[in-house]
């Protein structure tokens, strides 16, 4: 029952429309179906993070994680993003989908600590951007945003490269974190630096539990 369900999640998300010009300052990346569908599946299924939950997804895109979310049965998904043309995007997916209980926020998710969102989340979901090229270290902002914002669990994709590290900030921010998956990410040549049609990133998928060192 529950395969069916996570095929099922990922057919929806084979309909979700992606970014139509990716900005590399941005590292707009979207995170694959198939991916968005195991790690929402994960989050319900093993932990009961989604259904009935706050849920928040930061640097959000085109929605992918957040309409996994709204489909899983969360009672409210809110996404942040601060680029205006894939916001415009997410709302297009949302209204096309029929969702409901599902809203995208245009805001600097390096803005959101001290704001009101702090602690209003139950879960918050992200794919942040990697930290490469223009970015160094921007992942490990969104992951300090993201464990201020949430009260219970924050999941998250990193480098494989850097778990230790990862791991030792984790605790320094209050919380446990642990690597739920290893993936093979791959990336599409949407840039011009990506000399082969594609490539695959390791990535570790992370589960942090707040308040728990």
């Amino acid at each position: 029952m529950a395969r069916m369900k996570l095929r099922k999640l990922e057919e929806y998300l084979q309909g979700v429309d992606g970014f139509e010009q990716p900005k590399i300052l941005l590292e707009q990346y979207p995170t694959p179906p198939h991916i968005a569908a195991c790690m929402a599946h994960h989050m319900q299924s093993q932990h009961e993070d989604i259904e009935g939950k706050l849920v928040g997804d930061l640097g959000c895109g085109c929605g992918m994680l957040s309409i996994a979310s709204t489909l899983l049965g969360a009672q409210l998904t809110v996404g942040f993003e601060l680029d205006g043309d894939a916001v415009d995007t997410f709302r297009g997916n949302v209204v096309e989908m029929e969702l409901p209980n599902v809203d995208c926020v245009r805001a600097d998710v390096l803005q959101l600590i001290g704001s009101k969102w702090e602690k209003s989340f139950d879960t918050v979901l992200m794919n942040p951007p990697f930290g490469t090229k223009h970015n160094a270290g921007m992942d490990m902002r969104f992951l300090e945003v993201a464990l201020r914002l949430a009260n219970r669990a924050v999941y998250s994709l990193h480098k494989t490269s850097t778990r230790s590290y990862i791991q030792k900030k984790a605790q320094e921010w209050g919380a446990r974190g642990s690597v739920v998956a290893e993936l093979r990410y791959n990336i599409d040549a949407s840039y011009k630096f990506h000399k082969q049609k594609s490539r695959d990133i390791e990535v570790d998928f992370w589960r942090f539990e707040i308040g728990k060192v």
